[in-house]
């Protein structure tokens, strides 16, 4: 079966989510739903190490695709989280070519990148290292999340560098990066999300965007615009969207 890094190099669309509860059951239940890849965010959650381990385990045993969003571009962070088992990273405020750089080194073993050696679980508990060297350097996912201007302003730069598989637009702190938080519709936002799909390629790193609102024809309209790494919504609101669509039903009879 072609890995998740395959897929996205050869231009094909992928669909995932982000986990921010640290608990197995959601991992499992998203696993289940039919996701290409599901993001464990260590940025903008409590989740602990350990427990990232563990809802790893659950989405790659559930044959979907593990990625972890690391709360910065921290080599030790990196190294961590990949040696727990993680397919990849996404890294937050990459926004410049040396920012890239080092995400890649920091998932990449010698000669590639700079990465130290550990016998975690990733490398079969040090049974099966010499597979995993071979896999990491060849299969391992490196996304540069995009949500600064000054990352616009740079994004030719950081999809030049070796390693990098594709990009995904943070678009809440992109427009908070103008003075503009949440005000997707502003000219100088949507100029720099215009700037951003003139940087798309038939292949090569993948264009992504991060939807957040639990809404399909979002996620559609993305697909229309050319992007193929698509984030959609996360675990709190498909929760909290599902109650209130369906609690509303129920009031809306009782009337």
């Amino acid at each position: 079966m072609k890995s998740l890094r395959g897929r996205l190099r050869d231009g094909e669309l992928t669909i995932g989510s982000w986990i921010t509860l640290g608990h197995t059951a959601i991992a499992e239940i998203m696993a289940r739903a039919g996701f290409d890849w599901l993001t464990v965010d260590m940025e903008h959650s409590a989740i602990t190490l350990s427990e990232a381990q563990r809802l790893i385990q659950v989405i790659e045993l559930c044959g979907v695709a593990p990625l972890v969003r690391v709360g910065e571009n921290d080599p030790n962070l990196i190294k961590r989280v990949m040696d727990a088992g993680s397919h990849g990273v996404i890294v937050p405020m990459v926004n410049t070519r040396e920012d890239a750089v080092r995400a890649v080194n920091a998932v990449k073993y010698p000669p590639i990148g700079t990465r130290g050696v550990g016998l975690a679980r990733a490398q079969g508990y040090g049974m099966e290292f010499e597979k995993y060297k071979k896999w990491v350097n060849r299969d391992s996912v490196v996304i540069a999340q995009i949500e600064h201007i000054k990352a616009v302003e740079n994004l030719d730069k950081i999809l030049a560098v070796d390693g990098v598989d594709g990009f995904i637009v943070g678009p809440y702190d992109l427009s908070a990066s103008m003075g503009r938080p949440g005000e997707f519709n502003h000219p100088e936002v949507r100029r720099a999300l215009k700037r951003i799909r003139g940087s798309f390629r038939k292949r090569g790193p993948a264009p992504g965007f991060h939807v957040i609102p639990p809404d399909a024809d979002d996620v559609r309209m993305k697909i229309k615009e050319g992007y193929r790494f698509l984030g959609f919504s996360l675990d709190t609101l498909f929760l909290g969207a599902g109650c209130r669509e369906e609690l509303s039903k129920i009031k809306e009879t009782k009337r």
